[in-house]
């Protein structure tokens, strides 16, 4: 999708705000946007808005192969990768900002917006309105990533009193900001999107402007990660009411079938998995949107946990050994919509609220109906399930799988650890020696980054996890 070139002082400081002062977004003097069309293109900056990486989340849960090499350059990606408790991640976390920085640059566009957008110019009312409802959207999914990535899950025991993450509404230099409680950053997201859905128009006026739909998909995970199943299913099914397509790999897979059963061909296919992938509510980048790129690489443990006969998997990578590693390669090359909200993502939510409830074979049903459009037809096979716990698990091998490089793996760990039935210790072999990464680790924490704990603007910041 091509870039606008803004011409508007406000843009490029976003982009290279300092690690300094990551609140200090908004530059004195400047101009402040004022006609609809400089506020809606200030939504279309997706290097400032629609990018929110999460490299040590996917590290930790070994959903990526790094490389020894890269192993011993980033510190940081060692203790994670390797689950190396003992070490004081905070001394090499400034190897680790882009998630705390763009995900708060993403949020400052976001205040702009919602600041001054109630006098912006050259604007009906519904424009307005909906410009308006489309950033409090995009402001409470970067507070949904940050909250997971840097706090503890969500417990109704003890979400009123845990700190998550600093919270603010103004892109004004100087202005404040309060460090607020779990329960208060999820009450806060919750408002902002029923908030905004009267306004949301039913599809967004591009894919990086939510409509309803993604909204109530948002809705769903958020109510998910409070243990809320009615209000998740609702939610789900609402979403789903919007769109409720999924992509065919399958038909995939048989048009492309030479190239990808070469096992010597690691030619990069384009991948569908794009702006205009059918399975997307709102599309986020968690790379860079700058450039085309190949996915990440797969360690062979971790690609073994993908179903026989996944068209999916089979598309996107392929086994290759390049003295010394093996490892599966990606086989795409393009954009991917891997921190966005996307209707698999609604289905497989649905699933879990139906197995919840006791509805075990409608939560199958939804699974199959996934499946059918993954698993080949010679390996395919409908799933079913004994009871509830048997159905969340499989629904969770799914859902780790289909969205893979999301946020969405990283907190499903983290509350269904809080869960006996679902509580996983993560175990390999390194160095001849057994390693454990425990459902109770304080690795599943990550650590504020230091240019924000030793500069954090007007206000503090208290790091939510020893080391």
């Amino acid at each position: 999708m091509k870039k606008l070139l803004l011409l508007l002082a406000i843009t490029p400081l976003l982009f290279f705000a300092s690690c300094n002062k990551y609140l200090d977004i908004l530059p004195k003097g400047k101009k402040i946007p004022q006609t609809y069309a400089d506020f809606e293109a200030l939504l279309r900056d997706e290097a400032t808005v629609h990018q929110v990486p999460i490299p040590q989340a996917i590290i930790l849960a070994n959903d990526r192969f790094v490389s020894p090499a890269n192993l011993n350059y980033y510190k940081l990606w060692d203790i994670n990768y390797n689950w190396k408790e003992q070490e004081d991640r905070k001394i090499y976390n400034n190897s680790d900002e882009s998630t705390y920085y763009n995900a708060y640059s993403s949020i400052s566009v976001c205040n702009l917006i919602l600041e001054h957008g109630p006098a912006m110019t050259e604007a009906t009312a519904q424009q307005r309105d909906q410009l308006m409802a489309t950033a409090k959207v995009l402001r409470a999914i970067s507070y949904f990533t940050l909250a997971n990535y840097y706090a503890a899950d969500y417990d109704p025991k003890t979400a009123g009193q845990l700190l998550s993450v600093p919270w603010i509404e103004s892109a004004d230099i100087g202005a404040p900001s309060k460090q607020v409680t779990i329960a208060e950053i999820y009450d806060y997201m919750i408002k902002d999107i029923k908030d905004a859905l009267p306004n949301l128009p039913t599809t967004g006026l591009t894919i990086l402007h939510p409509g309803k739909g993604a909204a109530h998909a948002l809705l769903a995970r958020i109510y998910l990660q409070m243990d809320n199943y009615p209000d998740a299913l609702e939610n789900s099914e609402k979403a789903l009411g919007y769109n409720d397509k999924l992509y065919d790999w399958t038909a995939y897979y048989t048009a492309n079938k030479s190239q990808i059963e070469d096992p010597n061909n690691y030619t990069l296919k384009k991948t569908p998995m794009d702006f205009t992938y059918v399975e997307n509510y709102y599309f986020r980048h968690g790379q860079s949107p700058n450039y085309t790129a190949a996915e990440l690489s797969l360690q062979v443990e971790r690609a073994a946990r993908f179903e026989k006969g996944d068209s999916k998997f089979a598309s996107r990578w392929k086994l290759r050994t390049v003295v010394p590693n093996t490892y599966f390669a990606s086989t795409m090359t393009g954009f991917y919509n891997t921190q966005g909200l996307t209707t698999v993502e609604a289905y497989l939510i649905a699933a879990e609220c139906h197995a919840r409830q006791g509805n075990i074979q409608k939560a199958m049903d939804l699974v199959n109906k996934v499946r059918k459009t993954r698993i080949l037809a010679a390996d395919y096979a409908d799933l079913t399930a004994q009871n509830a716990t048997d159905a969340i698990k499989k629904i969770q091998q799914l859902k780790q799988n289909e969205l893979i490089h999301s946020i969405v793996p990283f907190a499903d760990y983290k509350r269904l650890n809080q869960e006996g039935a679902f509580a996983k210790t993560l175990t390999k072999t390194v160095d001849g020696k057994t390693v454990q990464l425990s459902p109770t680790s304080h690795l599943w924490i990550m650590p504020f980054p230091l240019g924000a704990t030793e500069n954090p603007g007007n206000g503090s910041i208290k790091q939510n996890v020893e080391k």
